[in-house]
């Protein structure tokens, strides 16, 4: 199993393209796919999203850490 990668939520946005963003609330992208699943992407300037938090993303969009690390 590889680790997650280290990325911003900016960054984390720009990989997940296909999920479309729903709506942005302040500082908070809600993203939903096309089966109906969504997440909440913090996007905070210049701050890495934490382990935890990237791991339940990837869970919500069903990617691994490999397939997000071929995306960025």
């Amino acid at each position: 199993m590889s680790r997650n990668p280290r990325v911003t939520g900016d960054g984390l946005i720009a990989a997940l393209e296909r999920v479309h963003v729903l709506r942005v609330k302040g500082s908070h992208h809600f993203l939903r796919r096309e089966d109906g699943r969504s997440t909440v992407v913090p996007v905070h300037s210049g701050e890495t999203i934490g382990p935890g938090l990237l791991h339940r993303i990837l869970r919500d969009c069903q990617l691994t850490a490999d397939q997000l690390g071929k995306l960025l």
